[in-house]
Formats: structure tokens, C-alpha cells, sequence
């Protein structure tokens, strides 16, 4: 049996908030990794966790390149949808193949 670690899950509005402090203290820190050291110590999460959530913040208001939190959400919708239909599909080609096996195993009519 494994030990899963337990990921805590924060709120939108505790990300935000997390973003909005790292923003505005920035300036006060040497380096943006001293910076999301101290603030995530007060906040009582990761670094880890806040430079993620202020990456995300930034490539959503188009400050930085990537995929925004929309587009990899629609992404991953069509990576969804892909995927059922390629099994839908895969379900039609075997039933036909049976249809067909079974279509000439049956005594000609006249």
C-alpha cells in the first residue's frame, strides 16, 4: 500500500490573496525566491505553491507567454472529448466486424 501525501486544496480567494501580497511586497525582497519564501511562511503554504499561483495570475493577464487557465481548460475539454469519441469509434469498428462475421456465416437466401 502507498502513502499518498495530502495536497491541500486553497480557495481561489486565498490564491488571489497569496497574488495580490506577493505584488505588493515584492520590492521589499532581494529576489522573487526570498520574496515567495517569506510571504508563503506567513500564508502558510509552499513557495512552491505561490510562484505557481503568481505564473498562472501573470499568464492570465497576458504578461507572460502560455496557455492561459481558459485555453488549457478548454484543452483539456477536447483532449476529453477525443478521447470518447476514439473509443466510440473503436466500438463501431468492432460491432461492424461482428455484424459482418456474422452476416457471412448465414445460409444464402433465395
Amino acid at each position: 500500500m502507498t502513502n499518498k501525501k495530502h495536497t491541500p486544496s486553497y480557495t481561489a480567494e486565498f490564491r488571489t490573496r497569496g497574488v495580490r501580497l506577493f505584488r505588493e511586497h515584492r520590492s521589499d525582497y532581494s529576489s522573487d525566491s526570498a520574496a515567495y519564501r517569506a510571504i508563503a511562511s506567513k500564508l502558510g503554504c509552499s513557495s512552491f505553491s505561490l510562484r505557481d499561483w503568481c505564473r498562472r495570475a501573470a499568464r492570465d493577464a497576458g504578461e507572460l507567454s502560455g496557455p492561459t487557465s481558459e485555453e488549457k481548460a478548454r484543452i483539456k475539454a477536447l483532449e476529453r472529448e477525443n478521447r470518447e469519441l476514439r473509443q466510440a469509434n473503436e466500438i463501431l469498428k468492432k460491432a461492424s466486424a461482428y455484424f459482418a462475421a456474422a452476416e457471412l456465416d448465414r445460409p444464402f437466401r433465395k
